[in-house]
């Protein structure tokens, strides 16, 4: 494409444009059509021009010219309440059932790994002592010890909010690391799961695998489903990286990127219950299976949250991203 004709041809159209944009709502109706044609001339235009000619001085104008009457063809408009409760019953828990393909082989081989490490390590004597001296495994494992201890170091209300905080952290940085091809997401979630390995062999060999269960069941169903939420789609993210399908690069990871912002929201909503069944409910006087039935509950009810609600949104349509009157406007790709 010869550059130099393609802009005396198409300055005009360009000059128009700009022209109409500076006249804002000063339209006639008439007015109002020809900017909306001129508006998807010049898309096409820069499209062709990015493909074809780039030539960034040009590349630049016509953008800033596309992105001006992008924002005055559309308008904009203001979050509301609408958005919020479109988002709490259709978005999210769409996002995450369109999702399960990834997280739900995660949380299975996670916690495999976990009873594979907790086993390891508890039939092991010599793994253990590379852990800690025996001394500090017995104040760890004892009762009262340092396991015990732990949840209720701190008042409640702190404490809950120290593990929302905490939590929440992983679980961001789950989702928006996966764009690195997935590598530091397994790392986090490596680091999550042996965690959770050394506790159970350690419990375990000291015979008070039943106490620790007693103490992680009852937060740890939800806390762990959200942060192998966060996982599977860290990696679905960065999956997108290497295979994009039969989109752009640049639009799938848009899609996918907007999707995980909104789950890093809903997300932060689901540790904050877990956060408070472990800063309340865990280290409270309940008996064990009164702790760990309000786990399963809260469990449960999240599942049927995601499946049920989620299901019924994804199947109209819903991918948890933002709508499409809201969506970055795609320029047509060149032939």
């Amino acid at each position: 494409m010869d550059l130099d004709v393609f802009v005396t041809t198409h300055r005009i159209e360009w000059d128009r444009l700009d022209h109409l944009l500076h006249r804002g709502r000063d339209l006639t109706g008439a007015e109002a059509d020809e900017l909306v044609a001129l508006y998807q001339r010049t898309a096409t235009h820069l499209s062709l021009i990015q493909s074809s000619a780039p030539d960034p001085q040009l590349t630049a104008r016509l953008t800033q010219l596309v992105a001006r009457a992008r924002a005055t063809v559309t308008g904009t408009r203001r979050a509301s309440w609408r958005d919020a409760v479109r988002f709490l019953t259709a978005g999210f828990p769409a996002a995450v059932y369109r999702s399960r393909h990834w997280w739900i082989p995660t949380a299975v081989l996670s916690t495999v790994l976990a009873a594979v490490i907790g086993w390891w390590i508890g039939t092991h004597p010599e793994v253990q002592a590379s852990i800690a001296a025996p001394d500090d495994l017995r104040s760890m494992t004892r009762p009262g010890g340092e396991y015990e201890a732990y949840y209720s170091s701190h008042p409640a209300a702190s404490f809950a909010a120290q593990v929302w905080t905490n939590n929440a952290q992983a679980a961001a940085m789950c989702l928006v690391l996966g764009a690195f091809l997935c590598v530091p997401v397994i790392w986090i979630l490596f680091m999550n799961v042996l965690n959770l390995g050394v506790g159970i062999g350690l419990m375990s060999s000291a015979g008070r695998l039943d106490t620790f269960l007693g103490l992680v069941l009852p937060h740890g169903l939800l806390e762990l489903t959200a942060v192998f939420v966060a996982a599977g789609t860290g990696l679905r993210l960065g999956w997108t990286v290497i295979d994009p399908g039969p989109r752009t690069r640049r639009a799938a990871l848009a899609q996918q990127g907007r999707a995980a912002l909104g789950m890093a929201i809903g997300l932060a909503l689901v540790l904050f219950v877990s956060g408070l069944i472990e800063g309340f409910v865990t280290p409270s006087g309940l008996p064990t299976w009164g702790r760990i039935t309000i786990g399963i509950g809260a469990e449960l009810a999240f599942l049927a949250y995601v499946y049920i609600i989620g299901g019924r949104a994804a199947r109209a349509g819903d991918t948890g991203d933002v709508e499409a009157g809201e969506q970055s406007a795609e320029l047509p790709s060149a032939a």
